[in-house]
């Protein structure tokens, strides 16, 4: 090929991009784009993003530009944080119509395994096109079935980890009975994932990192992991066939997996399966993990706080017989205790929010969001904000009290709409059942008040909340009544 027919590709290519480029350019002037940055090439603000304070990303941003959406560039993507109360109704009303779920990219390359064979199962960039039919597993009728045994597994990771002991680490232990209950549940077994809690912590970390695949860098340590537990349930997942074909009848998400076919009448490969387990597992321990770990932080530095939710606790367990487990109308019965948790995901939410993507163009507070944009909504537009919560700072439980309540769309840790976290009965039930166990035996106090938090989408104390345990007023009127009767029949 001669000079003058590579001069002549080149003026070709050459035209194309400029075209694109000027009809881009053209295309923005003409859409009225809401206010805010894009930062650097390439990058955009995600460094800001992950690294910064996410409040602090959020509310410097709505000051600067709009109190209602403003743009940015993060995670490789062009996305309009939507804000407030007024964003959240109208981002949480128009699910599946306007927008759809976008998962991001470290995501969609850490659950990749069954995509990289099956190119037809991925032909959406934001989610397999693959459906399921899913039994009401985490409908309450099912989740009252296995309450008991969410009771027992809690109980016995106390007396095995607690008993005994002066000091704990309260992080460390979350995240054994959270991962415990959750491979209880979506398996039907846990011994063989709570050995790889590290891994998942990786996992966790790497789903919203960036795309540095190099030694020592977050996604990288999360693909590692993930390959790691793949494996691992791959196993388990032909042990599960194996039961099946010999007849045992068993009850878990897991098994109905395997088993059901999707609306093509297919059935699901086992690397499938294994990273969609993957992802519920993920889903059902971190963000509980979390909670439960600033739960016992926050009751921790309010002795008035633990008084009151022990109180609560002690009339649940005054209707109970020795032995008998917590029931779905105790639950119910744990009103302050739930509202102490709910002040405990305001104040360290352990999901700072979401993405997704544009459907279709449409246009909030006066600005034109183009399809294909990604959407972000945030708890921290209206968590700590003192025109939703007063003094918002404070820890003060009694706010769910009042008759009114917060105000719509302020206080939404579960998200809301068609898309609000199919696990919050689960996690509910998760946190409610430990608060239970662990106040009628102990209580504690925080070995370091001051103790720093890192990790800012996911917060975590960075010595992992230590903690120096002492018993429980039940426990202590329990051994008196005990040790007086044994004295009176001795007097007899």
């Amino acid at each position: 090929m001669d000079a003058i027919d590579l001069s002549t590709i080149f003026l070709v290519v050459f035209s194309f991009i400029l075209t694109i480029i000027l009809y881009q350019n053209r295309s923005s002037e003409n859409t009225k784009l809401p206010p805010g940055s894009f930062g650097w090439p390439v990058i955009g603000e995600t460094i800001e993003f992950l690294f910064s304070n996410p409040e602090h990303f959020v509310r410097d941003r709505m000051n600067k530009y709009s109190c209602d959406i403003f743009k940015t560039k993060i995670m490789g993507e062009k996305t309009a944080v939507i804000c407030g109360p007024n964003g959240h109704k109208f981002l949480f009303s128009n699910e599946e119509k306007l927008f759809t779920v976008f998962r991001t990219h470290s995501m969609q390359r850490i659950f990749r395994s069954y995509q990289s064979k099956n190119p037809s199962l991925s032909q959406s960039p934001s989610q397999s096109t693959r459906v399921i039919r899913q039994p009401g597993f985490l409908k309450p009728e099912s989740l009252a079935r296995y309450l008991g045994e969410m009771d027992c597994i809690t109980k016995e990771l106390l007396q095995s980890h607690w008993e005994g002991k002066i000091e704990i680490k309260m992080y460390d232990f979350a995240k054994i009975l959270t991962l415990t209950l959750a491979s209880r549940f979506f398996l039907g077994s846990s011994e063989r994932m709570v050995k790889l809690v590290n891994c998942f912590d990786d996992v966790t970390l790497g789903l919203h990192a960036m795309i540095l695949n190099v030694q020592g860098m977050a996604f990288y340590r999360a693909n590692k992991a993930a390959v790691a537990i793949r494996r691992e349930l791959i196993d388990v997942i032909k042990e599960k066939k194996d039961e099946i074909s010999k007849g045992v009848k068993t009850q878990d998400i897991l098994c109905h997996m395997i088993v059901v076919e999707d609306n093509n009448g297919v059935f699901m490969g086992e690397n499938e399966i294994a990273d969609k387990i993957m992802g519920l597992l993920v889903a059902g321990y971190s963000t509980v993990a979390t909670t439960m770990t600033f739960l016992v932080k926050y009751v921790g530095e309010r002795f008035d706080i633990y008084e009151k939710i022990l109180n609560e606790q002690k009339e649940i367990a005054a209707t109970k017989k020795e032995g008998e487990l917590l029931e779905w109308e105790d639950m119910n019965k744990m009103k302050y205790s739930w509202n102490v948790i709910c002040e405990t995901m305001r104040l360290t939410p352990p999901l700072q929010g979401t993405f997704r993507e544009v459907l279709t163009d449409f246009t909030y507070a006066g600005y034109t969001i183009p399809k294909g944009w990604k959407v972000y909504w945030t708890t921290s537009s209206t968590n700590k904000n003192p025109l939703y919560f007063e003094d918002p700072q404070v820890f003060d439980p009694s706010r769910y009290e009042k008759c009114d309540g917060p105000i719509p769309y302020t206080y939404v840790p579960f998200g809301c709409g068609p898309r609000m976290c199919p696990g919050k009965e689960y996690a509910r039930l998760a946190i409610l059942t430990f608060l239970h166990n662990v106040v009628m035996k102990y209580k504690w106090e925080l070995l370091l008040p001051n103790e720093k938090i890192v990790g800012d989408m996911m917060p975590t104390p960075q010595k992992g909340l230590p903690i120096r345990l002492s018993r429980s007023s039940v426990i202590i009127e329990s051994y008196i009544y005990s040790s007086s009767s044994k004295y009176m029949y001795l007097l007899d």
